[in-house]
């Protein structure tokens, strides 16, 4: 799928924390935050991400849970967020997700189609991964293994292979 004009791919990750966010367990994950962040946003096709007024996301707390954190994004294409993700210094650091994350048993990624300039919230992130998991991939949330076009065009999901391990389920 390449740029289209008028709209954008948007994404959440949840996950929960093995400890609270100031534990010395989750240091490690902590101290990553602000270098992939700031290599998301040098990236080709990076638009927004969702931040506190630390920088991070982390820090918000969507849920009463203080070890559940949130991750969003708004990106040119999904070929653009597939490159950080998939093939940048973004991807060894989830490969260590478990050091850090418990599994999840429901859908811990979720994408849609926003139209462009469009800053989305954290309910409409939750509500497409609700989607996700109470439906299955559909062109109101879906996966980089299950994609679907932006609104108005009729073609098949596309599957970009994605690793097993990334592709929003644990």
């Amino acid at each position: 799928m390449t740029d289209q004009p008028g709209w954008h791919i948007a994404q959440i990750n949840v996950a929960r924390l093995i400890a609270h966010p100031d534990d010395p367990a989750v240091a490690g994950f902590m101290g990553m935050l602000d270098g992939i962040n700031a290599l998301a946003e040098q990236s080709d096709g990076y638009i927004w991400r969702l931040q506190s007024d630390s920088g991070n996301a982390v820090d918000l707390q969507p849920t009463p849970d203080p070890r559940f954190v949130v991750n969003m994004s708004v990106w040119r294409d999904p070929a653009s967020l597939f490159d950080f993700v998939y093939r940048s210094a973004h991807t060894p650091v989830m490969a260590r997700r478990r050091e850090w994350i418990e599994r999840m048993d429901n859908a811990y990624q979720a994408l849609w189609w926003v139209p462009a300039g469009h800053v989305p919230s954290v309910d409409e992130g939750l509500a497409a991964l609700w989607r996700l998991d109470r439906f299955g991939p559909s062109p109101h949330a879906f996966t980089f293994k299950h994609q679907f076009p932006h609104p108005g065009v009729v073609t098949p999901p596309v599957d970009w292979n994605p690793d097993p391990w990334c592709m929003g389920r644990a």
